[in-house]
């Protein structure tokens, strides 16, 4: 669980983050969602250790992450995953070399427990067998289980995803949404995903948190979202035609 409290940041006199308080749940999908310039990026960034808050707490479940020293942050960090927009893939490395490269920055396994852990997360995303291949002979959604698969190598209590989906067809996203949230529930991860994608909202949102010029507008669930009255959440959410559709169709049969 990671727990945030009255979270503000500014950059000069630009405040970003208004007060922010909000729990990420752990065996849960927390989702944030919110248009351009709502400040999720900068909210993600900020759970990770990339930015400092201006003010606020921010509670790894007792632990108090803003205040920790360099040597406390790396322990933190050696249980946080992260699956990048782009995937974030070394091009001249191979799958297998991708997938070990925090094994190799941060464990003291053997080349034999590196590669059993390897194979055992490329079995997980459904790529057995992808050892040696590199990353620009494989397809996009390849690529993004490749990510997946580097995520959790390290066995992580904690998992960020930005933009998971940004780039796939609606077919592979659904793979990808079902993968990441299988992992959670399995492993009882804390998962934070950042996310424009409507399917994921509705498919996987166990945790949505909706955020609007740097305030939390909303929180709820998937189920929650279409009979919601928030008029912020409902100009996000049915900003699609299909999207209106469905939501007059669930309720007339309310």
């Amino acid at each position: 669980m990671i727990a945030i409290k009255n979270i503000y940041k500014s950059f000069g006199d630009a405040e970003v983050l208004k007060g922010i308080t909000h729990t990420f749940e752990a065996g849960k999908t927390n989702l944030i969602i919110g248009r351009s310039g709502a400040g999720k990026t900068v909210l993600l960034k900020l759970l990770v250790g990339l930015f400092k808050p201006t003010k606020g707490e921010i509670m790894y479940g007792d632990t108090d992450f803003v205040n920790l020293n360099k040597k406390q942050v790396r322990e933190i960090r050696m249980k946080v995953g992260m699956l990048f927009q782009g995937s974030a893939l070394f091009d001249s490395m191979t799958v297998e070399q991708n997938i070990s490269f925090p094994l190799d920055m941060f464990s003291k396994l053997t080349k034999k427990e590196k590669l059993d852990r390897v194979n055992y997360c490329l079995d997980r995303v459904s790529l057995n067998g992808a050892n040696h291949q590199y990353p620009s002979e494989i397809s996009g959604g390849m690529q993004k289980r490749v990510g997946i698969a580097r995520s959790i190598v390290l066995k992580p209590d904690y998992l960020f995803c930005d933009e998971p989906n940004s780039g796939l067809d609606p077919k592979t996203s659904i793979v990808v949404d079902e993968l990441i949230k299988s992992i959670t529930v399995e492993n009882n991860i804390t998962t934070v995903i950042n996310t424009h994608d409507m399917n994921s909202v509705m498919e996987i949102g166990d945790n949505i948190a909706l955020l609007h010029q740097g305030r939390l507008a909303w929180t709820g669930n998937k189920d929650q979202v279409l009979n919601s009255d928030n008029e912020l959440l409902q100009d996000f959410i049915f900003a699609s035609p299909f999207l209106q559709k469905l939501r007059n169709a669930a309720a007339k049969n309310m």
